[in-house]
């Protein structure tokens, strides 16, 4: 077994149905020193699942919020606390294999580190999580074409290595030195789009973004998103509107930028009402 040098932090809230499951998987996980979980203020027996596994594992430390600062500051907060050469930032409904982490690092050895590794992210009915594998949003074609809007990308079948734009945040490994570097994530998105934002930054930083295609992860579907439908909708656009006004605005015009924001808002009661009809 290689070096044991990668620290999973892991950002829990209202996540009880999967997080004993990923827990455990973790700790039988190769190359993991050590196990960071940040619970943003679970009511549903998380928090107690979390301790468990603490006291039964030294590898494994927790910080209790006593209310939800969103997914980015808890990401910091867990980061914060271990020194390992590596990071790997796991969702409490992504399911790894024992040698995921340990492959992924590989991968980014091809790099000298400067990388940031996704995953094949899969359902459990075996259809791919499109966000896997992600362009850059282009607000202003999106207002020109609908088909503009979609970010996914295919799966190149013909190599194990894939370079990308963007990655999702629900599995991310990089070197520790790389997420210093760039700032870590912005604390200023609450809830979605702050893995776009990291991947950009380490990209503009000179780093590589890319999915292993020959790393397969179970990503159980949106099992806290369920609790708070029209919350998570309402973040993800107040993301994605920070992300537009981070990135592209200052290059828009004043008309297209009050149009993007425009249309991204129009856009919010619009998704929030197809959220909870798929309840």
């Amino acid at each position: 077994m290689s070096e044991a040098d990668i620290c999973a932090v892991v950002v829990t809230h209202q996540s009880a149905a999967t997080i004993d499951e990923c827990l455990a998987r973790l700790r039988a996980s190769q190359s993991v020193a050590a196990i960071r979980v940040t619970d943003n203020n679970s009511s549903d027996g998380s928090f107690e699942i979390i301790q468990r596994h603490a006291a039964a594992d030294p590898r494994v430390r927790f910080i209790a919020n006593p209310d939800n600062p969103g997914f980015a500051v808890a990401c910091n907060q867990g980061a914060s606390t271990c020194d390992t050469a590596w990071l790997a930032f796991v969702n409490p409904d992504c399911l790894l294999e024992h040698d995921s982490l340990q492959r992924m690092r590989a991968h980014a050895g091809q790099f000298n580190g400067n990388a940031l590794i996704g995953a094949d992210l899969v359902y459990e009915n075996g259809e791919r999580d499109a966000a896997s594998r992600r362009r850059d949003p282009d607000f202003a074609a999106m207002l020109r074409s609908r088909a503009a809007s979609q970010l996914e990308l295919s799966i190149d079948h013909t190599t194990p290595l894939q370079r990308v734009d963007a990655v999702s945040g629900a599995l991310m490994l990089l070197p520790r030195t790389l997420f210093d570097r760039i700032g870590r994530f912005d604390e200023h998105y609450r809830l979605h789009a702050e893995d776009l934002d990291l991947c950009r930054r380490v990209r503009t930083a000179g780093g590589v973004i890319a999915v292993a295609n020959d790393v397969r992860v179970v990503h159980v579907r949106g099992v806290s998103s369920r609790e708070r439908p029209v919350f998570v909708e309402w973040h993800k656009h107040r993301g994605l509107a920070r992300y537009f006004r981070k990135f592209e605005a200052s290059q828009r015009g004043w008309l297209t930028r009050l149009l993007v924001l425009t249309a991204i808002w129009l856009r919010f009661p619009i998704a929030a009402m197809r959220a909870v009809s798929s309840l």
